[in-house]
């Protein structure tokens, strides 16, 4: 028989919630009669899973979902508009008709443990009575390594007697991200530019800053961007804004509820019937997060204006420039902190979404007992993760203004 069969390379590269390294691999001989189901109950049997009564997909590099017919339905369907390439049914696509030479895909089993997988077309075909001495009837690995589990107890391609474990990648492997192999991450938003283009309601530097971006950590801020294109370009703001709603439905954190909210009001043109205020929420959010056992201050329900607590006392500043907030008391909102243990929250949140073990382990021991915040803080210069942690507690801080606001009768009107 002619070299017609694929050769492919299937790396388990995460599941759940934990990365994996070394990958381990199992290579397996693709026949130009075999579907994608065909190559799915392969992979499941040669990671020795047992219990296969979950679903699965294929999602190709150009976008393209290969997964059961019903849901390729439902995603034909989807109320978030239909998926960017027509899915293509487990059963009855050919995986020869699809994927050539060094093609890459990825395959997820179980959608609640998400099993990834890292599939490579490797360059070569080979004949299958070469590489298993057969002719099989279905997909069948011809080489492999790794605990899950391996024979001869190998851990990665060229494993030998007492060779030392690769060193680890500084983070999970691309595809197991979303990402893929060849492709760079997505770079986080750049919150100094979005702020700037939203301020300025620059809709093409709105988009330019938020499309193609790591947006999970900013959705808050997102959203104050999203708020001005819809204003700005209706038909460019209501895809934005409907694909921003499933992404806060989905992570669901304080504030983010609000947020919904009025992106609904606004896509549907029926404002909510409360007092709206141009807060900065930026800085409602930091004032807020401030020591409790200290004022903090209070808010200008004319304006909109934060007044911190030192403007009001004489002590700090000249006579003439304390806000005398007595004369007029209907005007101010006495801004309260909420207690500490939120702030504590947010770390332990930001912990817990740390996919490597070790990691996680170190921060878990630094935010424990008393001194928390100092050894959390030196932990994060330590990791390099300071950036990550301050876009991650900004969002927090400013979902937690957004509520603190919806809960006294206040919604943030959209940027003007």
């Amino acid at each position: 028989m002619a070299r017609t069969w694929l050769s492919m390379k299937v790396e388990l590269v995460g599941g759940r919630g934990e990365d994996l390294w070394p990958y381990p691999c199992r290579v397996l001989a693709v026949g130009p009669q075999h579907t994608f189901a065909d190559l799915a109950a392969a992979i499941d049997l040669a990671f020795a899973r047992w219990d296969r009564a979950h679903l699965c997909q294929f999602t190709l590099a150009d976008g393209t979902v290969v997964t059961d017919e019903e849901t390729a339905e439902e995603l034909l369907g989807s109320p978030f508009g239909p998926v960017a390439r027509a899915p293509l049914v487990l059963g009855r696509a050919k995986v020869s008709d699809v994927v050539k030479p060094g093609d890459e895909f990825s395959y997820v089993f179980d959608f609640g443990d998400d099993w990834t997988h890292a599939c490579t077309v490797e360059t070569a075909k080979v004949d299958p009575r070469e590489v298993v001495g057969v002719v099989p009837k279905v997909p069948t690995p011809t080489w492999g390594w790794g605990s899950i589990p391996d024979q001869n107890g190998r851990r990665w391609d060229g494993d030998a007697p007492g060779e030392a474990v690769p060193r680890r990648p500084d983070g999970p492997h691309p595809m197991y991200g979303g990402g893929w192999p060849t492709a760079a991450i997505p770079d986080p938003v750049d919150l100094k530019e979005l702020r700037g283009a939203t301020y300025r309601r620059d809709v093409p530097a709105i988009l330019a800053a938020i499309e193609g971006r790591d947006i999970g950590d900013v959705l808050q801020q997102v959203g104050m961007g999203v708020q001005v294109v819809l204003t700005e370009d209706r038909r460019r703001g209501e895809a934005l804004a409907v694909s921003l709603l499933g992404r806060l439905d989905d992570r669901c954190q304080v504030g983010d509820d609000i947020l919904a909210e009025d992106l609904l009001a606004q896509l549907q043109g029926t404002p909510l019937m409360t007092r709206h205020l141009p807060v900065d929420l930026s800085d409602l959010g930091s004032t807020l997060s401030g020591d409790p056992a200290e004022e903090a201050g209070c808010l200008d329900l004319q304006t909109g204006e934060i007044i911190p607590a030192v403007l009001l006392d004489p002590v700090y500043v000249d006579e003439d420039d304390v806000v005398d907030v007595e004369s007029e008391p209907d005007r101010w909102l006495w801004l309260e902190r909420p207690a500490a243990r939120e702030q504590w929250n947010d770390m332990a949140e930001f912990v817990a979404r740390q996919r490597n073990a070790d990691l996680r382990r170190r921060l878990e021991a630094a935010i424990e007992g008393k001194g928390a915040f100092r050894r959390f803080r030196r932990a994060l210069d330590d990791e390099d993760l300071v950036g990550p942690w301050r876009r991650f507690s900004d969002d927090r801080e400013i979902g937690r203004a957004r509520a603190y606001l919806a809960e006294r009768g206040i919604r943030v009107a959209p940027p003007s």
